[in-house]
C-alpha cells in the first residue's frame, strides 16, 4: 500500500487526448410477419439505401444496424428480421423477444392471408411480454403492385386504429413512387421515414448501451442493458456490424 502523501502513478493514465469517444445509444426494433412479406427487403433497404438484388428465405435471424442522428445525438438502430415460418424460427424465439424497444408488424397488401396472420403475431408477443407500452407500428408492404391489391387502406386503418399502432404502406423496392399516393406520395424515401420515426419515438427511452471496443477487438462489440439496481444485472453479447 502506498503511504499517506506519496505518489501513485497509473500507466497509460487518460489525458485529455486519450478519452474515449462517447457511448452510443442501441436501440433493437423487431420486424415480424408471415414469410415472403418484405421483411428482409424493408431492413434492407433502411441500413443499404438499396433494394436487394437476390433475397432468399430468412432461416433464424437476420441481424443489421444503422446509425443515425437524432437532435444532434448518433442512436444506432439495430433491426432484428424473422423468419416467417414456423420451423425455421422455434430455437431463436426466446432470444429474439428479449431486450426489445420497438416492434415492426410487416404484412403483404398484396397478400390477404398475412394480413389476417396479423393478430397471431401480436399474441405472439404478448407471450413474451411486449404488450402496448412498448412502441408499434404497422407496415403494409408491396403496394406498387397496385393490380395485385388484396387489403383496402381503409381496412388495414381500422385494425390499426383498434391496435392502437399508426399505419404505413409502402414499397420497399420503389419507395419513391411519386404516382402513387398509396406509397407515400411526395416523400423522398418513405421506408427511410418510417424506420425514423420508430427512432424518434425511442430516443427517449432507456437503450442498450455500447461500449467502445477495445484496441485489437477486431470490430467487437459489448452490448449490457443499463440497470436500475447498480450491479449484477450485466449482460454482454458479442456481434458484428453489417
Amino acid at each position: 500500500m502506498a503511504e499517506l502523501g506519496a505518489t501513485v502513478e497509473f500507466p497509460g493514465s487518460l489525458t485529455g487526448s486519450t478519452l474515449p469517444p462517447p457511448r452510443t445509444r442501441i436501440f433493437k426494433i423487431i420486424v415480424i410477419g408471415d414469410s415472403g412479406v418484405g421483411k428482409t427487403c424493408l431492413t434492407y433497404r433502411f441500413c443499404a439505401g438499396k433494394f436487394p438484388e437476390k433475397t432468399e428465405a430468412t432461416i433464424g435471424v437476420d441481424f443489421r444496424e444503422r446509425l443515425v442522428e437524432i437532435e444532434s445525438e448518433k442512436i444506432k438502430i439495430q433491426l432484428w428480421d424473422t423468419a416467417g415460418q414456423e420451423r425455421f424460427r422455434k430455437s431463436m424465439v426466446q432470444h429474439y423477444y428479449r431486450n426489445v424497444h420497438a416492434v415492426v408488424f410487416v404484412y403483404d397488401v398484396t397478400n390477404a392471408a398475412s394480413f389476417h396472420s396479423l393478430p397471431a403475431w401480436i399474441e405472439e408477443c404478448k407471450q413474451h411480454a411486449l404488450g402496448t407500452e412498448v412502441p408499434r407500428i404497422l407496415v403494409g408492404n408491396k403496394c406498387d403492385l397496385q393490380d395485385s391489391i388484396q387489403v383496402s387502406t381503409d381496412v388495414a386503418q381500422q385494425f390499426a386504429d383498434v391496435h392502437s399502432m399508426p399505419l404505413f404502406e409502402t414499397s420497399a423496392k420503389n419507395p419513391n413512387n411519386n404516382d402513387n399516393e398509396r406509397c407515400g406520395r411526395g416523400n423522398n424515401d418513405h421506408v427511410e421515414a418510417i424506420f425514423m420515426t420508430v427512432a424518434h419515438k425511442l430516443k427517449s427511452q432507456k437503450p442498450l448501451v455500447l461500449s467502445q471496443p477495445l484496441e485489437g477487438s477486431r470490430g467487437t462489440i459489448n452490448l449490457s442493458r443499463s440497470m436500475n439496481n447498480g450491479g449484477g444485472g450485466t449482460r454482454s453479447w458479442g456481434c458484428s456490424s453489417c
